[in-house]
């Protein structure tokens, strides 16, 4: 099969697609004949090696969306199923930007029904990162949560899930980006927040103290690099999710698609083998939406 992977640190044309063996799944994981797989910033980090791991093929992609070509033993998915997934890890040998990935059954889900797999594979990586993200802040209804970048990726999932549970939520993003943050739910928009007027902060846009400065006495931050947050502060807990695959809460995330809770959102896609073209484009930035990849 063919897989991109990154054999030496550097820009786009760092990454290769090359011929890698089939992999076979062990007991308690499936195989998954890739359909969209989407290209996220911790790509391109991997990319350049800011998570390490010189000298190996390291393989890149996170989020796949697909069908189930072959289980191992104790497997619960049967084979023809459509299923997105959250493969974890920053330096795996093959990643889901490939024609097929293996990854642990428990990692997913159902894909949704009212959306093509190319759609359904911007979900996994940032919507869980967004709902764990969410998990870390305890809100309950009616407090405030600022979300800066509310139009990107994470952001915009953390604004219609927060929405969801009766928060209060102010959207932080340019000034464009406005009508298209409010219908995601954002009861406020702001391109400059007061200091200390909110209960938390999700820091998607990883401004760090620069938005810590934003939460009030007493409140909470949490950023999405992890271990990357800034230090607490007049009693602001600070934090930052670490995401995790869990396919149980993947597969309650399918069904707020399916119910028209959460956009899914698709910039642009490309071929496999376009995959460095890909990497150059989010790297130009003002991407909206994600961009696919697709075999």
């Amino acid at each position: 099969m063919r897989a991109a992977v990154v054999r030496t640190f550097g820009g786009p044309e760092a990454v290769e697609v090359v011929e890698t063996a089939l992999p076979e799944p062990a007991a308690g994981q499936i195989r998954i004949k890739m359909a969209g797989a989407a290209l996220n910033p911790v790509d391109l980090g991997v990319r350049g090696g800011f998570f390490g791991g010189e000298g190996k093929d390291l393989g890149l992609g996170w989020d796949v969306a697909g069908t189930v070509d072959a289980v191992g033993a104790d497997g619960s998915w049967s084979v023809g199923e459509s299923v997105v997934a959250l493969y974890h890890g920053l330096t795996k040998d093959v990643g889901t930007h490939a024609e097929y990935v293996v990854v642990d059954a428990d990692a997913v889900a159902k894909a949704p029904v009212t959306v093509d797999a190319v759609h359904a594979a911007t979900l996994p990586l940032n919507a869980l990162t967004a709902v764990q993200a969410l998990d870390l802040l305890e809100l309950t209804e009616g407090q405030s949560l600022l979300v800066t970048g509310a139009a990107g990726a994470v952001g915009g999932f953390a604004v219609q899930l927060a929405s969801r549970q009766g928060v209060s939520v102010t959207g932080l993003a340019r000034e464009g980006d406005e009508e298209f943050v409010r219908s995601l739910g954002a009861a406020e928009f702001t391109t400059d927040p007061g200091a200390g007027g909110y209960d938390a902060v999700l820091d998607t846009a990883v401004l760090g103290e620069a938005a810590l400065a934003w939460v009030r006495d007493g409140g909470a931050y949490v950023g999405v690099r992890p271990g990357a947050h800034p230090g607490s502060v007049r009693g602001v807990r600070t934090g930052s999710v670490s995401v995790t695959a869990d396919g149980a809460r993947l597969g309650e995330l399918v069904r707020l698609v399916d119910e028209g809770v959460l956009t899914l959102r698709v910039a642009e896609t490309y071929p496999l083998d376009a995959v460095a073209e890909a990497h150059a484009r989010l790297e130009k930035g003002g991407v909206r939406g994600r961009l696919v990849l697709v075999p």
